[in-house]
């Protein structure tokens, strides 16, 4: 079992989707000197004059040969099985969603991979969509006087320099994971102002960040990208839960979602952030072109700036007059489902099942394998888990009262209580 997870684990390897599908520095330059006049100069031929690091069907080919393996030596029957041919394949369409850069087909696998706004929480329940048009209706009523700094102060009072935040964020994470787990460092050229690898958290270098945005940062990026990949890798047979396939990355960034929110560090500016996202796939899936999507953003109050790193993310990988790229989905339909899940654990009595969301990069919908190996003994329980999660006398408590507080009418509540304030 640990010689065919090292075997996926390294096979992997060469894959890199965030680096083959985003726009280089002159992409952005070339649009601001254009004025915003002109679609950016990105088709199929930018992709293919940006060949992939891999051979494609050569890769197809081991992963094959890995599913095979694994169907032969671990039975396909078990879980284990199961579990590795599953993530295996999701490589494989990973490679087909590289390969189709540029192409139509590259929005449809990555619908396949990550999602759709139009996609349902459950049976007749709401969408992606839905979720986003609640937050916006709710951050509307709110966002007015949370700007008030006089009533509220501000988050921004100080903003570090990318290479103090670099500083101030490895001192946050050597106190809280344990010094020299997690090495922060300074990146040019990034779309986001964070990503986490491995053992790392890059910061982008021509950025500013406060003391709440580092506060988030630790974690979002720290806990639980850095974390869960710790956890993953330290696992004595599944070692391959180190590394994230896109449909476990939906589960990622929903899971750091969900904690920076338990943890009390994120902000209604930052579920603004999960509106947009999903909001722009949606226009951009209607037929909204990248001009069409950047004016939105700026009309939305946006920067230039902002505006052009908020709509270039769900244009990597297309063109601009292509379908988008759906990864963005994640912040909101994996937060749904991260929580979800705990209020299932705790529901159903099975408070131990939490902290399994942090043994690697897992994914929600194949959970229930990762718990049956937890429970075989193949499966170890995370060294790392993010403090929101580990007292859960105190979440189920967090929980069982938001339970109630869903079935109260808020219109009422505003009619009957609104003259106290």
């Amino acid at each position: 079992m640990r010689e065919l997870s090292d075997r996926l684990v390294a096979t992997q390897a060469e894959i890199r989707v965030l680096d083959s599908v985003k726009w280089s520095e002159e992409v952005r330059h070339q649009f601001f000197a254009d004025r915003f006049r002109e679609q950016p100069r990105v088709d199929r031929a930018y992709y293919t004059d940006r060949p992939l690091a891999f051979d494609a069907e050569d890769l197809r080919g081991r992963f094959l040969g890995i599913e095979a393996d694994v169907a032969t030596r671990l039975g396909s029957g078990t879980a284990v099985s199961q579990l590795m041919r599953r993530t295996a394949e999701s490589y494989r369409m990973t490679i087909d969603l590289l390969v189709a850069r540029g192409t139509p087909t590259f929005g449809q696998i990555s619908t396949l991979l990550y999602g759709s706004p139009d996609e349902i929480f459950h049976t007749d329940g709401p969408t992606v969509m839905d979720l986003a048009d609640s937050l916006d209706a709710t951050l509307s009523l709110m966002e007015g006087p949370l700007v008030d700094s006089t009533v509220f102060g501000t988050d921004g009072d100080v903003l570090f320099s990318g290479e103090d935040a670099v500083m101030v964020l490895q001192a946050r994470l050597d106190e809280s994971m344990g010094p020299g787990l997690v090495d922060v460092r300074l990146e040019d050229g990034m779309v986001a102002d964070a990503a986490a690898g491995s053992t790392y958290v890059k910061l982008r270098a021509d950025a500013k960040f406060s003391r709440q945005d580092l506060a988030m940062l630790e974690a979002h990026e720290g806990w639980v990208h850095v974390g869960t990949t710790l956890n993953g890798l330290a696992q004595p047979y599944c070692t391959f839960l180190g590394k994230a396939p896109p449909p476990a990355t939906v589960t990622q960034e929903g899971l750091a979602t969900l904690t920076e929110i338990l943890a009390l560090r994120s902000r209604p500016a930052r579920l603004r952030t999960v509106v947009n996202r999903i909001r722009g796939i949606a226009l951009v899936r209607d037929g909204a072109t990248f001009l069409d999507l950047f004016e939105h953003y700026r009309v939305e109050g946006l920067t230039e700036d902002d505006a052009w790193q908020t709509a270039s993310r769900i244009f990597r990988g297309s063109v601009p007059d292509g379908p988008p790229f759906a990864k963005d989905l994640a912040y909101g339909k994996g937060l749904v489902l991260a929580y979800a899940y705990v209020r299932l654990a705790l529901r159903q009595g099975r408070p131990e099942r939490i902290p399994m969301l942090f043994c690697g990069k897992v994914d929600l919908q194949a959970i229930g394998l990762v718990n049956h190996l937890f429970d075989e003994g193949l499966v170890e329980p995370p060294r790392f888990v993010p403090e929101p999660f580990r007292d859960l006398h105190a979440l189920a408590a967090q929980v069982a009262f938001s339970r109630f507080l869903r079935e109260l009418d808020f219109d009422r509540l505003v009619t009957d209580y609104g003259r106290l304030l």
